[in-house]
């Protein structure tokens, strides 16, 4: 394992003819004709108007932009051992640009990617921005995926070079031969044996010594604001993954705008600090972690790989974020852990918290200017690592109205993003200064959107315009006519309403709208969160009945996780468990519940069920039959993407005996 200064120190000593003058090239854009391209070589034009005529730069000069304004503030800081490693901005820069020359040296084409197979790592990013520098196009991989799924991406993206964590990830890669793939690069751990064309991290980067700075400025000086720089892979769960292509102005301005928009500072203001631990081959952590963490100077501390196995509490005490941001999964996994917390308090503590919670969440709810802010609720935060933190943020999927209220009697708005890979990220922001309740905010300065088809409720799909919305789809003519309308809006698939001021609510997905045999239009997500919000029980739940004669549904009860491979047990969680106890069970299994086992508990969700199919706005939209599976849903089963984002079609492949056995006469 390198020392990250350390090395830094020593190339600098040896390659003293390095540019430290970070010269700024004109921002010049390629020559286009069209507002979008499936050639990863090719060129579009910008959507500059009225509402966003910023002059357009590349990566490089947004990097080198910042170097003069935060060049001596820290930027990357991992753990290693008992010990922080910090890494300044202009360091960060330098050690980017010897990554950029050891990919030349390795014959990284203009154009061809790099993949990155790996967790968050300053390594991680240091390639990401090595490889932009260098020409090449940088496509993160999940490190969920499996062996067919990494190859799918490297061939696709025609790596030249795939940059890999450990041993675990490498064996992936070395299970076929890869037309494009002159090198792989190991980044942490030991190499297992020495085989042709694979160097160690320190090997690597020193190859970068034998290539001039004069070599790598004439490539720099080349890249335009207007060509791709980065893929984003879309998850494929209704097909083969998408390779999203970003270019240098998507990556630039979308970092200086969303930003801004959810009220992140610039370090000369304040220097922001966060934790990095979601997936960086998805667009939201990859913008809000890497981008724009260049962009205004902030400080991007690595949580330790096992973070979603219940290290990331750890790490986020030990760095005290200003911000952060989760997805739907993570804030509810969180809410969990608190509500377990809360419950193993003796008697006096836990009425005391309880009461401070409902007070803040009332006092939120009425937007009291004043919001009561307890000792008690302080400390709770504290214990979380969150004592710091002003702005919390969710995204890359619907979040529930129970988790939302559940923080706000923390005292802790979630802060919704909306937007998708297609547009860099995010398009709607909510922020300390626009916020409403289960609203992903107003759209994001300098962008435009369109509700097209609006229904009799003023519901219509969204759709993007601006800067931020991407080049195409990588080789794919046909999907990227689908996504952009002839005048190059972007279509959503979404469909939502905006109120009187402004504030966008997503009411569900086009694809996943629900069109019953009857002709009924039901969208599933309402349904679903109404199951959820009156069963604490239940964990998952999926709506059924597209093309059929009535509704049903997949219900998961509440489980403790294996902190080892993340896979869910057949033990309850203690919320579940007591759930269970308040109606005179005593179950502490999934599998002491389903399949009529313990009839306390189906009488009781049987209620629930009645309760939400009361509140139907017909017949047609009332939940006929369920069932509780024998497991949760996950990652490692299949049913949850990287991000922890619903599959539905590959529930209703993995769950086709269950969902037939409802309609059977």
């Amino acid at each position: 394992m390198f020392v990250l200064v350390g090395v830094l120190k020593k190339m600098l000593q040896e390659d003293q003819g390095a540019d430290l003058s970070l010269r700024i090239w004109c921002a010049e854009l390629a020559p286009a004709q069209c507002l979008w391209t499936t050639e990863a070589s090719r060129s579009v034009q910008l959507r500059m108007d009225e509402l966003c005529p910023e002059q357009p730069i590349t990566v490089h000069q947004m990097f080198t932009n910042s170097v003069q304004k935060y060049g001596k503030l820290t930027a990357l800081a991992s753990k290693r051992g008992n010990k922080w490693e910090k890494v300044t901005f202009s360091e960060y820069y330098h050690l980017s640009r010897m990554a950029a020359k050891g990919f030349l040296k390795l014959g990284l084409e203009q154009f061809h990617s790099v993949a990155i197979l790996g967790f968050n790592s300053a390594e991680w990013f240091i390639a990401a921005v090595g490889t932009v520098f260098a020409g090449g196009i940088m496509a993160g991989i999940y490190t969920t995926n499996s062996p067919d799924a990494c190859l799918y991406v490297a061939k696709d993206s025609r790596a030249n070079v795939i940059v890999v964590e450990n041993q675990k990830q490498l064996d992936k890669i070395l299970q076929d031969k890869l037309p494009h793939l002159k090198a792989i690069v190991q980044y942490s751990g030991s190499l297992k044996e020495k085989l042709p064309n694979f160097y160690s991290w320190e090997e690597f980067m020193g190859l970068g010594l034998e290539v001039s700075d004069q070599e790598l400025d004439e490539v720099i000086s080349s890249q335009k604001a207007n060509q791709c720089c980065v893929l984003i892979y879309t998850s494929g769960t209704t097909g083969s993954p998408k390779g999203v292509m970003l270019s240098h102005d998507n990556i630039t301005w979308t970092a200086h705008h969303a930003s801004r928009a959810g009220d992140m500072q610039p370090a000369e203001i304040r220097q922001e600090s966060l934790v990095s631990y979601l997936p960086l081959s998805h667009i939201a952590a990859q913008i809000y972690d890497l981008w724009t963490g260049i962009q205004w100077g902030e400080q991007v501390s690595f949580a330790q790989p096992d973070a979603l196995k219940g290290s990331l509490v750890d790490t986020l005490r030990e760095v005290t974020p200003t911000a952060h941001m989760g997805v739907p999964r993570v804030w509810e996994k969180i809410m969990e852990k608190i509500k377990e917390g809360i419950s193993r308090c003796g008697y006096m503590k836990r009425k005391l918290v309880t009461w401070a919670m409902s007070v803040s969440l009332e006092a939120n709810q009425r937007l009291t200017k004043y919001v009561i802010y307890s000792l008690v609720l302080q400390k709770l935060r504290a214990e979380l690592g969150i004592s710091n933190c002003v702005k919390f943020f969710s995204g890359a999927a619907p979040i529930g109205n129970e988790t939302l209220q559940f923080f706000l009697g923390l005292n802790i708005r979630l802060y919704e993003a909306y937007g998708m890979s297609e547009s860099s990220g995010p398009h709607f922001m909510s922020g300390p200064k626009v916020y409403r309740f289960s609203s992903c905010g107003k759209v994001v300065p300098g962008c435009r959107y369109k509700l097209v088809n609006v229904d009799a409720d003023g519901i219509g799909e969204v759709c993007f315009w601006g800067r931020n919305v991407f080049m195409g789809f990588l080789n794919l003519e046909d999907k990227t006519k689908e996504a952009l309308d002839e005048d190059g809006w972007l279509r959503s698939g979404d469909l939502g309403k905006v109120d009187e001021d402004g504030f966008l609510y997503i009411t569900g997905r086009i694809k996943e709208l629900i069109i019953t045999a009857g002709g009924e239009n039901v969208a599933p997500l309402s349904i679903e969160d109404a199951v959820k919000q009156e069963l604490p029980i239940i964990s998952n739940a999926m709506l059924i009945g597209d093309k059929r004669k009535f509704l049903s549904m997949l219900l998961t009860l509440k489980c403790t996780i294996n902190p080892e491979t993340t896979e869910p047990t057949d033990i309850l969680s203690l919320e579940a468990v007591e759930f269970c106890q308040r109606l005179g069970s005593q179950s502490t299994k999934v599998s002491g519940i389903i399949g009529g086992k313990d009839k306390i508990v189906y009488q009781s969700i049987e209620e629930g069920i009645a309760r939400v199919n009361s509140k139907a706005t017909s017949n047609a939209q009332r939940i006929q039959k369920w069932t509780i599976l024998g497991k949760d849903f996950s990652i490692v089963g299949g049913e949850l993407g990287p991000t922890m984002k619903l599959r539905r079609p590959v529930v209703l492949q993995i769950y086709h005996g269950e969902i037939e056995s409802f309609y059977r006469e």
